[in-house]
């Protein structure tokens, strides 16, 4: 972890996991797999998987179910960030999102620049938040899921993460190395 601040416990969080995809099935999807194995593995909850087709419109109801509901606190979203006609995971979520978080996507691209190259210009990974949910969306693929959690997110959705984090924002009453920077 980059900075932890010490004497703040870890806060697990309750985290719902969506795969976007015409072809995958619960036994054949690889990307959900590897972010539910990703996050119970520091700890937190994952309290629903589902999969749905690349269509706007059952996106934005799945996702919104979550945003509606009090448990949830972090929504993962892998699939539809592509270019070809059937990805649309940024046109149906982000306008749900209350506040975009912009450098979520420009750091993905960076970081898998590292890995993929040139070929990184083709995610529209984005990050938004909605009714104090926070919604990450990536590519399809394993590894983007394992590179999006283990390289961003993951530190994000730790309390002792600093100078700042997700969790106090999701978990209001949470002790989190936020607030002083010094």
């Amino acid at each position: 972890m980059g900075h932890a601040k010490e004497g703040v416990a870890f806060a697990p969080l309750n985290i719902a996991v969506l795969t976007v995809s015409d072809t995958r099935t619960f036994e054949t999807d690889t990307s959900g797999d590897t972010l539910e194995t990703l996050l119970t593995a520091v700890g937190h909850h994952c309290t629903e998987r589902k999969i749905v087709p690349d269509d706007i419109y059952q996106l934005r109801a799945a996702v919104s179910h979550w945003i509606a509901c009090e448990s949830t606190q972090i929504i993962l979203v892998t699939g539809g960030t592509g270019f070809t006609t059937r990805d649309s995971t940024p046109e149906a979520l982000t306008p749900l999102f209350d506040k975009h978080v912009e450098g979520y996507g420009e750091l993905f691209r960076t970081l898998s620049y590292e890995e993929i190259g040139t070929s990184t210009i083709q995610s529209r990974a984005v990050a938004g938040i909605a009714n104090r949910k926070v919604i990450f969306c990536m590519p399809g693929s394993p590894k983007a899921c394992k590179t999006a959690w283990t390289r961003i997110i993951e530190e994000q959705l730790d309390a002792r993460h600093r100078p700042c984090n997700f969790v106090e924002m999701v978990l209001p009453h949470a002790q989190t190395a936020c607030g002083s920077r010094s």
